[in-house]
């Protein structure tokens, strides 16, 4: 019998972990789309990851190399992943939404496999009569309402209010019939911890000065509009015509833009008793350049931004600084660290979509095969080029060696030998 529970802040299914009010329920989904949608770095950095994993070689391991039935089902499970109504590609980079906000939620939707029919649920390019997955589909983070958690944690479903529906109810998707993506399971949290998490900071301050920076520019060029109007327009006793004359001034003060309609109508009056002109308006110019330099400023927060998920590579050709060596060690550090995201999405096959395809056809899950990839290399090859000038010249016999100069060929993405290919 399980005592505890997990000590995850939640009230009525809400999960309430940040300290952050901005980064709680579907204020966090708004500013975690903003920045994935609107700040060029992030965007940068999200488009590289998923390339990256695009990229990688996806295969299906059978249980036992040795036993037929095993290798059966493995080919049975490869057949499935490339049968679906969305190709895998894409139904990876949907999976990748749980980088953004923290998780990705999909519906399994299963067919049966009966060939070219009309029906899509039994169409197929296979007519085996097994059943298959149809397709993966994602069910919105922002339509998540709620988490169905059981007393001590454990996550039963997810309660979804689609506004597109024409139920307009909230329909309950089982944590049976759908695959939840992680970036982390820490406190079995079913919303897991959004890579931009930690760059929400930079990203906020970053924003506003680029506002600030973007009004400075604008009141640069046009000036600060100075009114200058008659005493009795600002005092307590104006009438109504007055006070709406002094409305109309301000307006025209705040909309003082330089753009293809500038222009401002002014009324020509003069004070009976000094002459001067009753109304003027002016523009005093800035006094030069500003104290701190916003460009410094801005780039301090986008390589902040970067750092948060190793990607500041990205920045080191706009820096002007940096050597080759560090931007190969960099972009390395940088791949090496998907592994933790392909491990969640092979893991998340592995345990639950799978086994529950063996048994929806009759099949012992011991023979669930396994769904592994091939981790994106980053080679340098001029460090390798010298690794293996510096042994041949220390007199170690590499060459001729068909396996070495095969396995060179290939990181080099040169053709293979008339040996290999034979």
């Amino acid at each position: 019998m399980e005592i505890g529970s997990s000590g995850l802040h939640q009230y009525g299914g809400e999960i309430q972990q940040d300290f952050l009010r901005q980064l709680r329920g579907k204020q966090a989904y708004a500013n975690y789309r903003e920045m994935a949608d609107n700040d060029p770095v992030i965007g940068a950095m999200l488009h590289a990851i998923e390339m990256l994993i695009r990229a990688v070689d996806w295969s299906v391991e059978p249980a036992d190399d040795e036993d037929e039935r095993a290798i059966a089902e493995a080919e049975f499970v490869s057949s499935c992943l490339g049968d679906m109504s969305d190709s895998w590609a894409d139904t990876l980079a949907a999976i990748m939404g749980f980088l953004v906000y923290g998780y990705s939620y999909h519906e399994i939707v299963y067919k049966r496999r009966q060939g070219y029919t009309k029906d899509a649920r039994t169409r197929s390019k296979h007519s085996d009569g097994r059943i298959g997955w149809r397709k993966l589909p994602t069910r919105s983070q922002e339509t998540i309402d709620r988490w169905d958690l059981d007393p001590s944690g454990g996550i039963k479903g997810a309660y979804q209010n689609d506004p597109n529906s024409s139920k307009k109810g909230v329909v309950f998707l089982p944590i049976e019939k759908c695959l939840l993506f992680r970036t982390t399971s820490k406190l079995n949290n079913p919303q897991g911890r959004s890579v931009l998490r930690n760059a929400f900071i930079p990203w906020y301050y970053k924003r506003r000065i680029q506002e600030i920076e973007a009004i400075g520019i604008e009141r640069d060029l046009a000036g600060l509009p100075v009114a200058l109007v008659p005493p009795q327009l600002l005092s307590n006793a104006a009438t109504s015509e007055e006070r709406a004359a002094l409305d109309a001034i301000k307006q025209i003060v705040r909309n003082v833009k330089r753009d293809e309609q500038e222009g401002i109508v002014f009324p020509l009056a003069y004070d009976p008793e000094t002459g001067n002109p009753a109304y003027d308006l002016k523009l005093l110019s800035t006094g030069g350049r500003r104290q701190f330099d916003t460009d410094a400023i801005i780039a301090r927060y986008d390589q902040r931004i970067a750092m948060t998920v190793l990607a500041d590579f990205l920045l080191l050709g706009h820096e002007k600084v940096g050597s080759q060596a560090l931007s190969v060690s960099k972009v390395d550090l940088f791949v090496r660290s998907l592994d933790a995201y392909l491990s969640e999405i092979a893991e998340v096959f592995n345990q639950h979509a799978i086994p529950r395809l063996m048994r929806l056809n009759g099949v012992d899950e011991a023979l669930s095969p396994s769904l592994t990839w091939s981790t994106p290399k980053s080679v340098d090859l001029a460090s390798i080029g010298s690794f293996v000038t510096s042994l041949a010249q220390a007199g170690a016999p590499l060459f001729p060696d068909e396996n070495l100069e095969g396995y060179l060929r290939g990181i080099a993405g040169l053709p293979v030998g008339e040996a290999e290919a034979v």
